[in-house]
């Protein structure tokens, strides 16, 4: 019994990480579904932008959204102030009066959200294409060009671009940092070689205002509404040249509980729109949906299950005991990683893959626990950097 829970565990665990993905490159080299991109293609937008007592980065984001290479008589700015009280809506109002062109204040009373503030302001939007931005969001000069270049793809409905974290100063966060976006984004290029993406980054994303769904005030856009845009039939694409710089998380509690946040929502998103994981509706995504995300959010159980059928079996020795002793220094680096960075180290790769795998796993069994128990996240707070 401890045998197969073992080789079971650590099959799924295989399959989760490794297996889904080099399946997904087999079908994309296969069967590639390339976007027909045309960087000529430029719609009107409206950006997007939801914010909570964000006076520290608001004015950067607005005078960043100011510099986009982008014709200005086809770009507008709504910003909708979720009850803000430290002085956002009136820098709002200042950069705007010296705008080249319009950046509309909305203010939302009582404080409700992101989601219902995003509810509030689509209606309002003049542009033929929707883009989101987090209220600290930094794009590159191109950004809205590159995303919109997609969109030319009548079968394209969403597209999100690439998210990299850097410094205080402005430098790229090293490898051993982002190593987890850097498998995440070459697995968004095999998905969308498939057809569809399964995950967007949210800070940094673009959709015909069309396909927009008003979701309630406790769903999380970033994760429903593309799959409500896939559920009507269209593409959602991954952008890479589309750059989102934002200020990596300075500690590890700020980090687990922005992910305990954003897993226990995405549970939400994936219970909300089960039906999209029903093989017989569109057995393709619905693989892609269940590996990717059903199953990476459940990935502590078999983690936890193969650990303890590792603790038991040690004593029979040959490859138990090697995946004993495995464990033992995997769980060791991870530990030593997150001493290393609450005492403000930089990490390299042998720390901090085995911590942020740790991190990601143990804040996944919490969000589990809180949904299971009904709890939902509705309001947030500026993300700390």
């Amino acid at each position: 019994m401890l045998v197969a829970l073992f080789w079971l565990s650590l099959a799924l665990l295989v399959y989760i990480y490794f297996g889904y993905p080099l399946l997904a490159r087999m079908v994309a080299t296969l069967w590639p579904n390339p976007v027909r991109k045309n960087p000529e293609h430029q719609p009107k937008v409206s950006i997007l932008i939801a914010a909570y007592n964000e006076a520290k980065d608001i004015e950067a984001t607005l005078q960043n959204k100011l510099a986009l290479d982008y014709p200005s008589d086809k770009l507008e700015i709504l910003v909708i102030s979720d009850e803000s009280d430290d002085g956002t809506d009136a820098i709002v109002e200042r950069v705007a009066a010296s705008a080249p062109f319009p950046i509309r204040l909305f203010r939302q009373v009582p404080r409700q959200g992101k989601t219902a503030g995003l509810n509030t302001l689509i209606p309002e939007a003049n542009g033929e294409i929707i883009l989101f931005s987090d209220a600290n969001s930094q794009w590159d000069t191109y950004a809205v060009s590159r995303l919109c270049s997609n969109l030319a793809d009548p079968k394209v409905g969403y597209v999100t671009g690439k998210m990299v974290y850097v410094n205080e100063d402005g430098s790229l966060v090293g490898d051993g940092c982002s190593a987890y976006m850097k498998y995440e984004n070459w697995l968004r290029e095999q998905e969308t070689l498939i057809g569809s993406v399964v995950g967007v980054d949210g800070g940094i994303d673009a959709m015909r205002k069309e396909l927009y769904q008003p979701l309630r005030a406790d769903q999380l856009p970033d994760f429903v509404q593309p799959l409500k845009v896939v559920e009507q039939g269209y593409r959602v694409v991954y952008e890479p040249e589309a750059l989102l710089k934002e200020e990596a998380l300075n500690d590890s509690d700020s980090e687990f509980s922005m992910r305990v946040r954003v897993s226990l929502r995405a549970l939400w998103a994936l219970k909300d729109m089960r039906h999209l994981m029903n093989p017989l509706r569109d057995p393709l995504y619905a693989w892609q949906l269940v590996s990717h995300k059903l199953l990476r959010y459940a990935a502590f159980i078999p983690l936890a299950t193969l650990a303890a059928a590792t603790l038991l079996l040690a004593p029979a020795r040959g490859i138990y005991t090697l995946a004993f002793l495995g464990l033992v220094v995997f769980l060791a680096l991870a530990w030593t990683g997150h001493k290393r960075e609450a005492g403000g180290e930089s990490l390299s790769v042998i720390y901090s893959i085995p911590y942020y795998f740790m991190l990601l796993n143990v804040a996944s069994c919490k969000a589990c626990v809180a949904f299971l128990k009904g709890e939902k996240k509705v309001i947030w707070n500026p993300r700390k950097g």
